[in-house]
This record gives structure tokens, C-alpha cells and sequence, in this order.
């Protein structure tokens, strides 16, 4: 079966290199519909992908007669709509993570996709890092023992001269880093030690200055404008404050009585590759993984830490390819597959709900649903 897959949110930072991935599979798919809100950009795109319809209402994408994947890359908050109605008109879904507002509306979209017994898939990239493959391999292959404690630290700075875009507003965005790097960072250890969160207590706020406001850019604008202006700064531009998340601390416990803490970020000032990126203490042993330099420690009580691989990425993968079509083709093909559909989606999205809700009221929230 080749896919016709229509786009929405085609032209911003996720949409462009997923069209880019998809145009390198021609025997797979075909990008059959785009939709955007600017008309230069979106031509440009229908360019690029060999001039398939464009719009800048999602409707006409999803009610394509050609298309039968539809793809949303849209801000988290405008995510739902599509699905549902992608689900109604029995068209296969990949919805970019977090895939809603909150958990009821995700669990929404999930059972929608259930009920149409449509395709799914949520892009959660990270479980397929060289890194947390060979992790989950040794951990389930007993070399920590049960599980106890997890320490994750993802930090994803934002150059501090970019300006403000849809992710530091939280009337567009699920909740800031805890929604965004904080749902990879869960669903990574999900995937690797197969525990589910049980509750959760989180301290969020904002730590970045106030950007410059340049009215609605995307990320790849904000980007580059940022590297033009990174010596020269605003001058004179208006500031803005984000209202989402750029950082969080979340305390959790899990299913088995095991406790974790994850620590994310967006702000430009706290940076990556100072500490391993995740630790799994276990009663045998703990592993450290460390994903920018593939190297993985394996620590036994009383002893000095040893390397026991190196898994790096090697960052040429067409993830299309590789991932996202032969999940959607084994699902209708009847198979389970592990890869992430909505319903991963959904359980995901009541770890970050639960830390969101913590964060804006206190105390310890239920993240079960």
C-alpha cells in the first residue's frame, strides 16, 4: 500500500523535515495535500514536494479524496480537531506529541482512532536512540535487577537571543518542557523498563528573560533570527515573557514503589552534556546512559562503574521509512506493534497532565487517570 499523506502545519520546524523525510520514500508515500497559514511559505513547500494541493484550512486536507494519512504538526493545543475529524473520515493518523491540551483530550482522540480501528502514530523519536535500545535490552535482560530509582535530566537550551514563538505560550503549547521534552523523557523510560507513573509532584515556572516579540515567527524563523541578532540583540524590538514551562523538576512514583526524578528544560542558561541523561538504579545494578556520547556504565555495589557499550546515533535515518510506515502498515495488517500509537500517546499524556497539574496547584496529582 502506498500512503497519500496530507500535511498540516507543513512549513514550521517538525513539518519541514518530516516532508523532507517523506519525499525520500517515494515508494512508500506520496505527500498528496499541504496545509499552512502563510501562502509564501506554503508555496514554497508545494514546490519542494512536487505541487500537491495546499490550503490553509485543515478540513480540505483531511476530506482529500487522496489522502489517507494525515499528518499534524500543528501547535499542541490545535491538534485535536484534525484527529477526531481524521478518525471520523477513517483516515490513518501521525500526530506530533504531546498529542493534546490535557489527558481527557487526548484519551478523546485515542478511543476516537480505536473506534474507526484506524492507523496511528505519535513520533516519539527518542525510544528508538542506539542508547535506550541497548538499555532496554540489558535491562530486561535482568543485568540491573528490579528497578528502584530514575533520575533523568533532559535540557534542550534555546539560544538566548531567539525570540518568542508559539512554545512560550501556554494558550498554544500542552505545558511548555514538562509536555514537551518531559513527554519524550517519560515514554523513553516507559519504553525501557516498561513501568507506568502513579502519581506525580512537580515544581514549573519560567527561568528565560523576556524575548523579543516578532508577532507569530516559527521555530525555524525565531531560530535564524536569533543567530542574526546573537551579538547585536533586540534593538529596540518589544519583549515578551513566556507563560509555559521552560522548566521543571518532577518527582513520581511508579507502578512497582519505584521513585523517579526528572529535571527539563528549554531555558538557554542550563546545558546538556555535563551529566549522563539517564540514570536507572536497580537492586543489582545501575546504568548510566549517556545519548550525546553513546556511552553506556553499568555500576555493581562496591565497584568502580563499567563501560558496557557504546550506542550512538548516527543521525542519517529517514524515520518514515524506518519507523513510521512499517507501524501503520503492521497495525492494518492486524499485528501488535510496539511502535507508539495514540493510545501510547494517551498514557503518556497522563504523566505530563499530572506534572502540569502539580505544577500550577501543588501537591501530589493522580497520574493514572
Amino acid at each position: 500500500m502506498r500512503f497519500g499523506v496530507g500535511v498540516i502545519g507543513a512549513t514550521g520546524y517538525i513539518g519541514t523535515p518530516y516532508r523532507r523525510e517523506i519525499r525520500g520514500t517515494p515508494e512508500d508515500a506520496r505527500i498528496v495535500a499541504l496545509c499552512a497559514r502563510r501562502r509564501e511559505p506554503l508555496e514554497a513547500a508545494a514546490r519542494e514536494d512536487g505541487e500537491p494541493f495546499i490550503t490553509d484550512d485543515w478540513r480540505k486536507v483531511v476530506e482529500h479524496p487522496d489522502v489517507n494519512v494525515v499528518l499534524v504538526a500543528t501547535p499542541d493545543r490545535l491538534h485535536v480537531e484534525p484527529v477526531l475529524a481524521a478518525a471520523k473520515a477513517g483516515k490513518h493518523i501521525v500526530c506530533e506529541k504531546p498529542i493534546a491540551a490535557d489527558a481527557p483530550e487526548a484519551r478523546r482522540m485515542w478511543e476516537a482512532a480505536r473506534d474507526a480501528r484506524v492507523a496511528t502514530f505519535v513520533p516519539f523519536w527518542t525510544r528508538y536512540s542506539a542508547g535506550y535500545v541497548k538499555a532496554r535490552e540489558l535491562v530486561r535482560a535482568g543485568a540491573v535487577g528490579e528497578v528502584r530509582a530514575i533520575i533523568y535530566r533532559w535540557h534542550n537550551p534555546r539560544p538566548a537571543a531567539m525570540p518568542f514563538t508559539w512554545r512560550d505560550d501556554a494558550t498554544l503549547s500542552s505545558a511548555g518542557s514538562i509536555a514537551d521534552v518531559g513527554s519524550h523523557s517519560y515514554e523513553s523510560v516507559r519504553y525501557i523498563t516498561g513501568l507506568a507513573a502513579t502519581r506525580a509532584l512537580a515544581h514549573g515556572t519560567v527561568i528565560t528573560p523576556p524575548k523579543p516579540d516578532l508577532g507569530t515567527p516559527n521555530l525555524i524563523e525565531a531560530l535564524a533570527w536569533g543567530q542574526a541578532h546573537v551579538q547585536s540583540g533586540a534593538g529596540g524590538v518589544a519583549l515578551r515573557r513566556g507563560t509555559a514551562f521552560d522548566y521543571a523538576a518532577i518527582a513520581c512514583e511508579y507502578d512497582n514503589g519505584a521513585v523517579g526524578v526528572y529535571v527539563v528544560s528549554h531555558a538557554s542558561c542550563l546545558r546538556k552534556g555535563l551529566a549522563p541523561e539517564l540514570e536507572l538504579h536497580g537492586t543489582e545494578a545501575s546504568l548510566s546512559i549517556d545519548r550525546a556520547s553513546g556511552v553506556i556504565l553499568l555500576a555493581k555495589p562496591d565497584q568502580a562503574p563499567v563501560q558496557v557499550a557504546t550506542a550512538k546515533d548516527s543521525g542519517a535515518t529517514n524515520r518514515f521509512k524506518e519507523y513510521v510506515f512499517p507501524a501503520l502498515r503492521a497495525q492494518l495488517a492486524g499485528q501488535v506493534v510496539e511502535a507508539p500509537t495514540l493510545e501510547e500517546g494517551y498514557r503518556v499524556q497522563l504523566f505530563a497532565d499530572a506534572a502540569a497539574r502539580s505544577a500550577r496547584q501543588g501537591g501530589w496529582i493522580d497520574a493514572r487517570g
